[in-house]
């Protein structure tokens, strides 16, 4: 795979303001375009599955360098890094695998990764924390359960919006770059 310069700083201008943008303070919660960009990477690097997982990865790890940063200037009450965070890390990460399964032709195979992506990440990121014993520390039987995922409620549904929206502006920007560039690398 022949990168130029030009896509490669478009790639890491994408990463960079998908990061500061997580940041923004007053940003209604879920909405961030992190699961976007591991669909989105998925489906641009079927072929070099290192770049698909790196690019989700390293606009979490900035974006949560810089809320730790804000944090221990006393400038944000949301701390960058905390206990058990790796699991975040790894779920947007294995958010990817739905990229290679998009066909980047078909408008219904975006929309598809767009809805399920968020909808898996919520069922388990919830799950997980019901195990764990975090968030309000819901009992251990089926309601604790039912009731964790009633608390993550208010995070779905933009977490639907922001993925659609990011997604729409990512495989959009892609077509035109494409078009304009001539870049084959899907």
């Amino acid at each position: 795979m022949k990168l130029n310069k030009q896509f490669i700083f478009s790639l890491v201008l994408m990463v960079l303001a998908s990061a500061i943008y997580r940041v923004f303070p007053n940003r209604p919660m879920g909405f961030a375009p992190q699961m976007a960009i591991a669909i989105f990477a998925g489906s641009l690097f079927v072929k070099h599955k290192k770049l698909a997982f790196l690019m989700p990865l390293l606009s979490m790890f900035i974006s949560d360098s810089i809320y730790q940063l804000l944090y221990m200037s006393d400038l944000s009450s949301i701390s960058g890094f905390y206990g058990g965070q790796w699991k975040n890390y790894l779920l947007i990460i294995g958010l990817t695998s739905f990229g290679f399964l998009v066909n980047q032709n078909k408008i219904a195979s975006i929309l598809g990764a767009s809805l399920a992506a968020p909808t898996v990440y919520f069922i388990l990121s919830n799950g997980l924390v019901w195990l764990g014993g975090g968030g309000w520390h819901r009992p251990k039987t089926l309601e604790g359960l039912m009731m964790t995922y009633a608390d993550g409620l208010p995070f779905y549904p933009n977490s639907i919006y922001s993925t659609l929206f990011f997604s729409t502006v990512f495989f959009a920007s892609w077509i035109l770059i494409k078009k304009a560039n001539n870049v084959k690398l899907a």
